[in-house]
């Protein structure tokens, strides 16, 4: 495959990639301050990101690797949240996705950005050794 057929079996890869998920913070999910547990929003976003990295790629992955998780404003209970997942970066064995968290008060027309992070995965074959996340991918 050429680089630029492979450039553009990329992007078109990552644009069908995309992943959204919406979420209700229920109390159950909070911590002793009634916002939401960390812990609850690192695996809320972890699947995410397997869910957009295996559609891009269709092949059995595991997370290697979190980078950098900005918790930039609590989420308090009874808010909606809205889990945006993005290819950011395609390695050999390797895919990338960047998560993003907003907010969205129930009763307010609003949503912003409130925690963002990246996740690393890497493709297995069925000996569960790292495989080319691209072959046999159609161009």
């Amino acid at each position: 495959m050429s680089t630029e057929n492979q450039d553009a079996l990329i992007a078109k890869r990552m644009q069908h990639a995309l992943t959204r998920v919406t979420k209700t913070v229920f109390p159950g999910r909070t911590n002793h301050h009634n916002t939401l547990f960390g812990g609850e929003a690192l695996a809320w976003m972890d699947e995410a990101a397997f869910i957009a990295a295996t559609r891009f790629c269709r092949k059995p992955l595991v997370t290697v690797s979190s980078d950098r998780v900005d918790f930039k404003e609590a989420i308090p209970a009874g808010s909606l949240i809205e889990l945006v997942a993005k290819v950011d970066h395609v390695g050999r064995t390797s895919i990338r996705v960047h998560v993003d968290i907003f907010l969205e008060h129930m009763y307010q027309d609003d949503q912003h950005k409130a925690i963002s992070g990246s996740f690393t995965f890497v493709a297995l074959g069925p000996d569960r050794k790292p495989i080319p996340v691209l072959a046999g991918l159609a161009e």
